[in-house]
């Protein structure tokens, strides 16, 4: 019984919905860094380095020679897919400087949310209040 209370508690205090979005917002941010990684960012540097296409990138280590990745994958020849690598990289270097963005950001508004002073507290007074509120409290005693 105790460790499906501790289930329930779990479950209902919120924890595993904010994982569920937040796993469902990565898969679809995922998506978006492979389009931009394979659509927008590979062909720029295929034009700059001349035409390569870092996805069509490999080494074969069996017999045979192959045009392009996929001839070889389909001849079922052994490879070392490189440029699907360096195609990795390139989008996790794109996620992580997107999530440092996003981190910098965060804590930049939690420092700004601890700095401002909350409602409910009232200033220190300052000395020349404070010897007033002392005159008028004597005064009030005499």
């Amino acid at each position: 019984m105790g460790m499906m209370q501790e289930f329930k508690d779990f479950a209902v205090k919120g924890n595993v919905v904010d994982m569920g979005v937040g796993i469902v917002i990565g898969a679809a941010f995922t998506s978006i860094v492979n389009s931009l990684v394979a659509d927008i960012i590979n062909p720029i540097i295929g034009v700059i380095t001349g035409g390569i296409d870092f996805s069509n990138l490999f080494l074969n280590l069996g017999e045979g020679d192959f045009a392009s990745l996929s001839a070889a994958q389909a001849a079922g020849a052994p490879t070392i897919n490189y440029g699907l690598f360096i195609n990795a990289i390139i989008s996790f270097l794109i996620v992580a400087f997107v999530l440092f963005i996003i981190i910098k950001n965060v804590n930049k508004l939690k420092k700004l949310a601890e700095d401002e002073p909350k409602a409910e507290e009232t200033p220190e007074p300052s000395a020349e209040v404070k010897l007033l509120t002392e005159i008028r409290d004597t005064l009030q005693k005499t």
